[in-house]
């Protein structure tokens, strides 16, 4: 077996200021929010909770702006979205709506044949909703926020004019004590005014998801802070809290799927397969796995890879199939039909200091 393992750290990274000056791009831009419609069911609606939103992108405004993807999927027993396909391969600017629907629960009731559509709807910044804007800073999907989105942010008052405050000393909640989310990366963005010495006033929640333990420990934070610039209002910081990892479906026993006679175990490879997490899914702490079967020739090269089964998304197959397809075995005389190899997508949150989008995977035998 190749097993995969990303690991990552475990505290949220410290917060960039949200009001540098950047780029305000062309003026048809606008944030894209992709707004799930009716799940659908065995041939009726699901009901329950409002499924996961997926994150917000920068898309452009016409006549073509309105994209629609549909992703077919089961439910478990518990809830749980599983067997997610889209119905469809072409492009699309986003790739956090599978995990969306892989982040979302449904009532404890197994359900097969569900259905759902996800729409575009892109609005200008200086009228898209504050929490969409400020959710879009904290994962910036397309790029930086353009300026526009930064002024719709910030509450009236001077805090934005220059010289902008600086931080003498930026205090952050202590986030591996707080509450995570499951798949979600929950925010808190905290508004203030400061005196003339620079020590924060009227703090508040100005938006956020809803996380009341990273809000109060937000706003003790900025208010244990202190800034440059003497008296300031309308004042604004984000903190976040990274997703409580999301463990894997079931995986099937290794008697489900069998190699080929010719496939001999503990295969020997000359060039390895290169072991890659799917980005989107680590975004969301989203663990799955995939089972993938392959031919091997005589002189090494692996070919007719193909997916035997994968959960919570067929996502995970492909990167299967492409880490495998990039491996070389070693020569044989005959070469080899029918292998099959299982590949689990782990998250090891318990390895700290490890960058989310740069850590390397772990290989280990089954």
């Amino acid at each position: 077996m190749v097993a995969a393992a990303l690991a990552f750290l475990v505290l949220a990274a410290a917060p960039p200021v949200p009001h540098s000056p950047v780029s305000t791009g062309p003026a048809e831009r606008g944030l894209a929010t992709w707004m799930p419609g009716e799940v659908r069911c065995d041939g009726g609606a699901a009901v329950g909770k409002p499924i996961r939103r997926p994150l917000g992108t920068i898309g452009w405004r016409g006549s073509n702006s309105r994209q629609s993807v549909t992703l077919r999927f089961d439910i478990d027993g518990s809830g749980r979205p599983i067997s997610i396909t889209r119905e469809d391969l072409r492009y699309v600017p986003n790739d956090d709506i599978a995990p969306s629907l892989a982040a979302s629960r449904f009532p404890a009731k197994a359900r097969s044949a569900c259905s759902v559509t996800y729409t575009a709807q892109i609005e200008p910044f200086a009228a898209a909703p504050v929490a969409d804007l400020v959710s879009y800073s904290v994962t910036p999907l397309s790029g930086r926020l353009p300026q526009q989105g930064w002024d719709r942010i910030q509450e009236a008052g001077n805090c934005g004019q220059a010289p902008r405050p600086q931080p003498l000393m930026r205090a952050y909640p202590d986030f591996d004590k707080l509450p995570a989310t499951p798949g979600v990366r929950d925010w808190s963005m905290i508004a203030y005014d400061t005196d003339a010495s620079g020590k924060p006033l009227n703090v508040r929640v100005q938006t956020g998801t809803g996380n009341k333990a990273l809000d109060q420990a937000s706003v003790k934070a900025v208010q244990e802070s202190r800034f440059t610039g003497g008296a300031r209002t309308g004042c604004s910081y984000p903190y976040w809290r990274a997703p409580e990892v999301m463990a894997a479906p079931p995986m099937p026993d290794k008697n489900a799927f069998k190699s080929g006679e010719t496939c001999s175990t503990g295969r020997e490879w000359t060039t390895a397969p290169v072991l890659r997490f799917p980005a989107a899914y680590n975004r969301r702490r989203i663990e799955g796995w995939a089972v993938v079967r392959y031919d091997v020739a005589p002189w090494g090269a692996v070919g007719n890879a193909s997916v035997l089964a994968a959960e919570p998304s067929d996502d995970f197959g492909r990167q299967a199939v492409q880490m495998i397809q990039s491996a070389k075995a070693a020569a044989s005389q005959e070469g080899s039909n029918g292998c099959v190899d299982r590949v689990r997508f782990v998250i090891k949150p318990d390895v700290a200091g490890a960058d989310t989008d740069n850590a390397q995977p772990i290989v280990t035998g089954d």
